[in-house]
């Protein structure tokens, strides 16, 4: 599978803490190994789980070509479904491989839907 873009959701506090290291290395990297990544398409879906209602949330957008470690796509999470893979990078990612950041906003009822992502 393949993607022009990826993305990675974070708060600002975090985006900042990764530009000031040069890496996007969340507790995810230690505990399991890897970086949570998606597609436009699918972000919604962790989005909701992981962050429903909350108006701090951020997309990284990453370029693949720049991300420098291995991506895997795996299965996501039981529940998700079963034909969905996720990207996982199998490193810290660097933040000059992120070439935007957006604020990624719920609707009114809290959910949040595919984002817009600019040209």
């Amino acid at each position: 599978m393949e993607s022009e873009v990826l993305l990675h959701m974070c708060t600002a506090a975090e985006w900042e803490c990764a530009r000031a290291a040069g890496a996007v290395a969340p507790p995810s990297l230690a505990e399991v190994g890897f970086v949570h990544l998606s597609t436009p398409e699918q972000v919604a879906l962790p989005a909701n789980r992981l962050f429903r209602g909350r108006s701090d949330v951020l997309l990284l957008v990453i370029d693949p070509a720049r991300v420098g470690v291995e991506i895997r796509w795996e299965p996501g999470v039981p529940g998700d479904p079963g034909s969905m893979r996720f990207p996982h990078a199998y490193g810290p990612v660097p933040t000059s491989a992120v070439t935007a950041t957006l604020p990624y906003r719920p609707g009114d009822d809290g959910t949040f839907t595919a984002p817009s992502l600019p040209a």
